[in-house]
């Protein structure tokens, strides 16, 4: 069966938003280890990483473009796909709970970081969970019964995302914050050290 480039790029993204959200969390597994504040500044150039592309760019595409071709196509899935919608809606809010909490662990220090942590395990939980269904049930589906004119116009929008976590350069309103988050960052993102 031939994987389209829709496919490819959703699962690319997928790796480089669940590399992102790994590297949060071995950032700050490092820094409890160590009893040391993380870079408040480059957790939040992470988080808006987050909320600018896989909440902004990524999951619109699929809500408003892959999602109702679907539906259009099949019966099958539709409460699934009604979930990953609702996911989707509900990852923007889930996104801003945390960059609250990152805010009050900037702003009173250490008896905040456990309610931060917290709060980045839940998210990339529910992150990695959402990303598992998608990748595990809607693609094969999506390949199976899609037409390719379907193909054809998810291919057109989705090649338009330009992820720069999945090789592309970034535009120059965004190549600062790239820059900061790879320099600072050790693999799989980045290429600081182990800090």
């Amino acid at each position: 069966m031939r994987t389209h480039a829709t496919a490819q790029i959703i699962r690319q993204e997928h790796a480089a938003l669940s590399a992102m959200l790994r590297s949060i969390e071995m950032l700050l597994a490092r820094h409890r280890q160590r009893g040391t504040l993380p870079d408040f500044g480059v957790l939040r150039a992470m988080l808006f990483y987050v909320d600018e592309f896989p909440e902004k760019r990524h999951h619109r595409k699929e809500s408003e473009l892959l999602f109702p071709k679907l539906r259009a196509r099949t019966p099958v899935s539709r409460e699934l796909l009604d979930r990953l919608d609702d996911d989707h809606a509900r990852g923007e809010r889930k996104i801003r709970n945390v960059e609250h909490a990152l805010l009050a662990f900037e702003m009173i220090g250490e008896p905040r970081r456990a309610a931060f942590e917290q709060a980045v395990e839940r998210y990339v939980e529910f992150y990695l969970t959402h990303m598992a269904l998608e990748e595990k049930e809607i693609l094969p589906l999506a390949e199976r019964v899609l037409t390719d004119a379907d193909w054809e116009e998810l291919d057109r929008a989705f090649e338009a995302n330009r992820d720069p976590l999945t090789g592309y350069p970034p535009e120059a309103d965004y190549r600062a914050l790239f820059t900061r988050i790879v320099n600072v960052l050790p693999a799989p993102i980045g290429l600081g050290d182990e800090r």
